[in-house]
């Protein structure tokens, strides 16, 4: 079983990810664990699957993250429960892919709304609210981080980002790379949190964590460690970052 850790303690965030030489060494095991999936033919992202989360039916289509394989998207959706998403809470799930966190959400929220850049990923979420009878709570729109929901706030805003430094090379890629995302999506994210509202983030040893936890400090977020999970291969961490003081309610 992978060692499971659940705080809202406020820990030094830079240490939740940090880089050694275990952790060199499992980023080695792990791009050989990929390889293997990719040449037993298991690495199902170019056709379509109908994947189980947490006893709930996905339906991931081509180029559309998959949230089972890769674990990520389904260890954020493990993370929404009613400590964090009430009767009357808004939600925005930022790079929705499949939807997962949007249907997670949606079963406790009011109204959540799915924005993703990639237009299958737009198509697939939506399937899969109706696929999960929730269709009346999730609305789902195309576009590039906030651009889709300008002027819009929200109580909760969930993120499982592109945490690899680098230019896209389609549409399948987008989930995984960036060159800007970190930053543009902190600069944005205050402008769209209500008053006392937060934001989940999940971050991996496998990516560039630290672009994205010095982008958060530089635009004044508070940065605590709301859960983690040890792989053999990997290490998540969900960050949970709030706006201290009187810029949240600005």
């Amino acid at each position: 079983m992978p060692d499971v850790t659940h705080t809202a303690a406020v820990l030094p965030a830079q240490d939740a990810l940090r880089r050694s030489r275990l952790a060199f060494i499992a980023r080695l095991l792990g791009k050989a664990m990929a390889a293997g999936h990719r040449l037993a033919r298991k690495d199902r992202y170019d056709d379509f699957r109908l994947e189980w989360v947490h006893e709930a039916p996905f339906l991931v289509i081509p180029s559309v993250f998959n949230p089972k394989v890769p674990r990520t998207g389904e260890f954020l959706a493990a993370q929404i429960d009613p400590r964090l998403v009430h009767a009357d809470s808004e939600v925005l799930d930022m790079g929705t892919g499949s939807g997962v966190g949007a249907v997670f959400a949606a079963r406790y929220a009011r109204r959540v709304v799915a924005v993703d850049i990639n237009v299958a990923a737009v198509r697939c979420a939506g399937i899969n609210a109706r696929l999960n009878h929730l269709e009346h709570k999730i609305e789902v729109r195309h576009g590039d981080l906030f651009a889709p929901v300008p002027d819009q706030r929200f109580d909760l805003v969930l993120f499982n980002p592109p945490f690899l430094l680098g230019a896209p090379r389609d549409d399948r890629d987008r989930a995984w790379r960036s060159n800007d995302v970190a930053e543009r999506f902190a600069a944005g994210l205050a402008g769209h949190l209500k008053p006392g509202a937060c934001a989940l983030v999940l971050l991996s040893t496998f990516g560039d964590s630290d672009a994205f936890l010095e982008a958060f400090r530089r635009h004044g977020f508070a940065i605590a460690v709301w859960a983690e999970r040890r792989y053999v291969n990997e290490k998540l961490a969900v960050f949970r970052l709030t706006l201290p003081g009187e810029r949240q309610a600005a």
